[in-house]
């Protein structure tokens, strides 16, 4: 499973919502607990309680007496609702309006999401717009039929957007919705990495992606204008630190090129952790990066990948 997949597909479960919200205000005996969600029957609450409590998100105290059990969130459930909280604030975004999250509208759209991005469709698409046939000689692992769901899931939920029409094909780009995705699905890789490491593979998170949902097109100050480098500081196979990352073509202020390289000449360049950028992009803090070259240009940059990413406020 890739990272960010893992966290977002327990939100897309309405009982875990639930069940994160209601213990979020208090403690509950399993009792209170089942009231609150709808679930009356005892065996089938534990069961759905299960998945939470392997992982600790969930705590579960014996009260004295045999009078049954209290259940609270551990600081992993806590952390997950703050994600679910990220993601709630994406879904309010929605082209078709405001969708709760927990609803069923809401776990078909978290469902389109993470199979657009675990198939790697939306990484095609974020590079520029393509068809369903240009899909199927990008993507070998998935058969042709099953791309076309994919897709068709992602078109359906407004996470991409048809283009102009190429001959006989339509191609597709991301929406402005689906770009401001990338925020909850690196909340998520974030959470993951803490609290559920063991359910996802080794493969790093896409932050080349992120970044280009992000700023493709964004615009920034009028002054703005110059190349900036955006790089995530990895550990390879070997041990040796790799960069991957993205340069990002600026004029007059508005962003018109982004690709998928860290190299070449640049006129300003943030680099750091993966930890690190989801400080920065979460706070809006980049003191634990690196930043060289024209610092205006790259706090610019960072506050405008902030707000598109998590719908924060530009700095001034």
């Amino acid at each position: 499973m890739r990272p960010g997949v893992f966290a977002l597909s327990l939100l897309s479960a309405p009982l875990h919502v639930q069940v994160l919200e209601a213990l979020g205000e208090e403690p509950r005996d399993l009792k209170g607990l089942q009231q609150l969600v709808g679930v009356y029957d005892p065996t089938m609450m534990r069961r759905h309680l299960r998945p939470l409590a392997e992982l600790k998100a969930v705590i579960r105290h014996p009260l004295p007496d045999s009078r049954g059990s209290e259940y609270e969130l551990g600081p992993a459930g806590v952390e997950l609702r703050e994600v679910g909280r990220l993601t709630q604030g994406w879904l309010a975004a929605s082209p078709e309006g405001q969708i709760a999250l927990g609803s069923v509208v809401a776990r078909g759209a978290i469902k389109a999401l993470v199979e657009g991005w675990s198939s790697k469709i939306i990484r095609a698409l974020v590079a520029r717009p393509r068809c369903l046939t240009d899909l199927d000689a990008l993507i070998p692992t998935l058969s042709y039929p099953a791309l076309d769901r994919r897709l068709s899931a992602l078109r359906d939920h407004g996470l991409v957007e048809a283009q102009p029409k190429r001959e006989r094909s339509t191609p597709y780009a991301p929406s402005r919705w689906l770009r401001r995705a990338g925020g909850p699905l690196m909340a998520a890789t974030q959470w993951e990495s803490q609290y559920a490491a063991s359910a996802v593979t080794g493969e790093r998170f896409d932050f080349e992606t992120v970044f280009m949902l992000g700023a493709l097109g964004r615009k920034l100050p009028d002054r703005a204008e110059g190349r900036c480098r955006l790089g995530v500081e990895f550990r390879d196979g070997s041990g040796n630190l790799a960069l991957i990352g993205v340069q990002l073509k600026i004029v007059e202020g508005k962003v018109l090129a982004c690709a998928a390289r860290p190299e070449g000449e640049a006129d300003a360049s943030a680099s750091g952790s993966p930890t690190a950028w989801v400080r920065a992009l979460t706070a809006g803090d980049p003191a634990e990066l690196y930043l060289s070259g024209d610092p205006h240009l790259t706090r610019e940059v960072i506050q405008v990948l902030r707000h598109e990413l998590f719908g924060s406020k530009q700095a001034a």
